[in-house]
């Protein structure tokens, strides 16, 4: 068996760094096998995880050795932090690796989405048809009202590049301090006054019972009329079925989703979004670049090596 278990997808080029001390065992489907998973952590000192592997306190227990786990990213709610912490297991996510890669994202969508169908249209224009004035109702993004919930590294980030094209920042964060100087770049709200007057919205929040179902039908409906939500944070802060009706209603102007409550999505959760105008689904894959899957599994390996070096190991 090996030191270190990896159970998805990292740039191979840190690995080689992992296994100049220790052996590796790296599969990138291992999440979704779980009885060769709770076989291989029996003798591992590391484990390396994105957010698609249950390490549960099942799992934790399979595993008496584990003296750390690296986090492919920064979501931790795949990982029983409770258990970890009782068993003194470090774990160490990759906090900022990604954010360039979200922010690049949720302004790109924010631009597709503030232009309506107009850029939604090749296929009709590749077949002959020139809808020009039917595709020139979209809006600009500059003097918008911008609202980020969650106002941390990621949501900052975000709030860079929305200022930079012109929009007016708007941050709803009930754990930032009101001292923080993150408040000097943005205009500090309460989640109703957010939700009632910002043109776009987007989610930087993690999943907790606090924000599970945080935007459902009343706040989706407190939403001003055409606004546009964005959501690359986690599956679950949003009710699905709600924002697929305020889209078909015509309430909401547009959403882009990279998360899900069910990943990969299922049936049922298609037949919510199937047909559904004015919206863009991608499959959790936001934060994820050549370049920031780089940095990513470099902070992770570089995190992994430090706490197995403390613990002697």
């Amino acid at each position: 068996m090996a030191d270190i278990v990896v159970t998805e997808f990292i740039d191979l080029g840190p690995i080689e760094l992992l296994k100049q001390k220790y052996s590796v065992h790296l599969d990138s489907e291992l999440w979704n096998k779980r009885a060769e998973l709770e076989a291989f952590v029996g003798d591992a000192v590391g484990l390396i995880v994105r957010n698609r592997t249950r390490v549960d306190a099942a799992l934790l227990e399979k595993a008496p050795k584990l003296k750390v786990i690296g986090r492919l990213g920064v979501g931790l709610d795949n990982i029983d932090m409770e258990a970890c912490k009782a068993r003194g297991i470090v774990v160490c996510p990759a906090v900022g690796a990604n954010a360039v890669a979200v922010a690049e994202h949720v302004i790109a969508t924010t631009l597709i989405l503030m232009r309506g169908a107009a850029y939604l249209s090749t296929s009709r224009v590749a077949t002959g048809e020139w809808p020009r004035e039917e595709l020139s109702r979209g809006h600009e993004a500059a003097g918008r009202r911008f609202g980020i919930i969650g106002y941390g590294s990621i949501g900052q980030h975000v709030g860079a590049r929305a200022r930079a094209l012109g929009m007016l920042v708007v941050a709803h964060d009930n754990y930032l301090p009101a001292d923080s100087a993150a408040w000097a770049t943005a205009e500090r709200a309460s989640l109703d006054e957010l939700l009632s007057t910002c043109d776009v919205i987007t989610l930087h929040c993690p999943l907790t019972p606090e924000t599970r179902g945080l935007i459902g039908a009343r706040e989706l409906a407190r939403m001003k009329k055409g606004a546009i939500l964005i959501n690359t944070a986690r599956g679950g802060i949003v009710d699905e079925q709600a924002l697929a009706d305020a889209l078909r209603s015509g309430h909401l102007g547009g959403a882009a989703i990279d998360v899900f409550t069910t990943e990969p999505i299922d049936e049922s959760t298609a037949a919510i979004f199937r047909d559904v105008p004015n919206l863009i689904l991608t499959p959790h894959i936001a934060g994820v670049t050549i370049e920031s899957n780089a940095r990513i599994s470099t902070v992770t390996v570089d995190n992994v090596l430090r706490e197995l070096k403390a613990a002697g190991l």
